[in-house]
């Protein structure tokens, strides 16, 4: 049986004054983190928190938020994911959906005062009891929570009924494609994706692991937090991702691993005070939440000349990782597809009878692995729609696998159109746009017409100093793609919606041609 705080514990016990974490300047070893979440776990047994509660994070990335997931996990509580990014409707669905007893947030963030808001919608959540604030030492914080009275017996008996089956977490989808999902994640599920990509990526005690990704999504907490414990790593704490920020870390730190999502690689590339940084140190580089175009994946060969570059295709309801580059893979390789499934990992590619289709064919991706989630919380109708009987998730990711068994992405189900008969999957136009030099991010969807059914339109953000026209880029896609693939429609705007991990919500580009 593994649990998550076996390995927190394990480290405290067998080297507790290495430094696990940093954050700005203040290093925090195995053994404070591991003494600081018993204290916190201790209260909140005090608090009445019992096996199987939820309790909410609303914290940015740091130690604190680590602290109270590591607390929950020992005492078998269930942590929900918030994000100081969300506003009113967000945190009235997530808190309502998962019954949260608890919240732990901080005062404010971005002129948003969380404990007003929080005070507000007490009337809709009866199930909320109490609200810990972070900072300060008074009544209702944090800090008092470390400070009440620890019965050691109740927690250990309390982490003795803890299972490796047990929820330990709730993530609630980005919502890409509508109304967000509560994945609920397991002891088992978190560790299996943890510790194959862990083993995947070679990470040792001489790792030093940058994490600039929300810990309320799989790749801040599963992929950066916890591969990096596994392997008892040092990670690196950056509660808010700027290019700024990224470029004073590598210029001050030896960093071996840089992660992060198209979107994060991008802004870096185009910061010019890279140019001056000796990136030598790192020895790889990953880059996973969405498609990366083969003009990223160049640039950044060159931006960390000592670095293998690998994909990472993960998701909530695996848990973190499930496919990622081979360490072999050549450049076109890697370029052109997300990897091969991790040690664990089994993948299918069915056609919409959940037939298997032959090499080179395209369908629909399956997994199945110990890292799938438990559920979604609370839906048992929509989690039957994604995991079937056999136990294999239906990503709703469309992909092809060659001879070699890499598996190439060709979008989602869901956002693929038909054009004039002809099937469109926007992630390859996507790609082509990207790869011009005044194209920032391209995002894509299809959108009704009278005479084809559908076509595309692509909205694109440029450079500061672009001058290029959406006649220009059609012209330069027409020299790279199929006629049919070239875009009827290009917008140019100044931003798109993201979502906290960085991913284009393709759902607010369908809300705002409907509207």
């Amino acid at each position: 049986m593994i649990r998550i705080h076996d390995f927190l514990q394990s480290a405290a016990q067998d080297e507790g004054d290495r430094v696990g974490w940093t954050i700005d300047s203040d290093d925090i070893c195995f053994a404070a983190m591991d003494e600081r979440s018993d204290r916190i776990a201790a209260g909140l047994l005090h608090r009445g928190v019992r096996h199987g509660d939820r309790i909410a994070i609303n914290v940015p990335t740091s130690p604190d938020w680590l602290a109270v997931y590591f607390a929950a996990a020992k005492i078998g509580a269930v942590v929900v994911g918030l994000s100081v990014r969300y506003r009113e409707n967000e945190f009235a669905h997530i808190l309502g959906d998962s019954k949260a007893r608890l919240v732990v947030t901080v005062p404010s963030s971005e002129n948003v005062d969380f404990l007003a808001l929080l005070e507000s919608l007490r009337s809709r959540l009866p199930d909320l009891e109490v609200v810990v604030s972070i900072g300060g030492s008074g009544i209702g914080t944090l800090d008092e929570l470390e400070r009440l009275p620890a019965d050691n017996d109740l927690l250990s008996k309390a982490k003795a009924l803890v299972t490796e089956h047990d929820p330990v977490m709730i993530i609630y989808t980005s919502g890409t494609t509508g109304q967000p999902k509560g994945a609920t994640l397991t002891h088992r599920s978190q560790l299996a994706a943890a510790i194959a990509q862990a083993r995947h990526m070679r990470l040792t005690t001489s790792d030093v692991v940058p994490v600039a990704v929300p810990l309320n999504h799989v790749s801040g907490i599963t992929c950066g937090a916890l591969a990096a414990l596994v392997a008892r790593a040092r990670v690196i704490l950056l509660p808010t991702f700027t290019a700024g920020s990224a470029v004073n870390l590598l210029s001050s730190i030896e960093i071996t691993i840089w992660s992060g999502v198209p979107t994060m690689h991008t802004l870096l590339l185009n910061h010019p005070g890279l140019r001056g940084v000796d990136t030598s140190s790192v020895r790889l580089v990953v880059t996973g939440g969405a498609n990366a175009d083969p003009a990223l994946l160049e640039r950044l060969t060159t931006a960390f000349p000592n670095a293998t570059v690998m994909n990472l295709y993960g998701l909530s309801e695996v848990s973190g990782a499930a496919i990622m580059t081979p360490w072999d893979s050549d450049a076109d390789a890697t370029a052109r597809a997300i990897g091969q499934p991790l040690p664990g990992v089994e993948a299918k590619i069915v056609d919409i009878d959940n037939v298997a289709v032959p090499v080179g064919q395209t369908g629909e991706l399956l997994l199945q692995a110990d890292s799938i989630m438990a559920g979604y919380h609370n839906m048992p109708t929509a989690t039957a729609a994604v995991i079937d009987n056999a136990g294999w998730l239906h990503t709703g990711d469309m992909a092809w696998r060659d001879a070699d068994g890499f598996i190439t992405l060709r979008g989602r189900a869901k956002e693929m159109f038909i054009q004039g008969g002809f099937n469109i999957y926007p992630i390859e136009i996507e790609n082509v746009l990207a790869e011009h030099p005044d194209v920032v991010l391209a995002a894509g969807i299809g959108v009704p017409d009278s005479v084809l059914g559908e076509i595309g339109r692509y909205y694109v953000t440029l450079t500061s100093d672009a001058r290029v026209t959406e006649s220009d880029l059609k012209d330069y896609c027409a020299g790279k793609i199929a006629d049919y693939k070239v875009p009827k429609e290009i917008i140019i705007t100044a931003n798109l919606p993201m979502t906290p991990a960085g991913k284009v919500q393709k759902a607010r580009l369908l809300d705002r041609d409907s509207g």
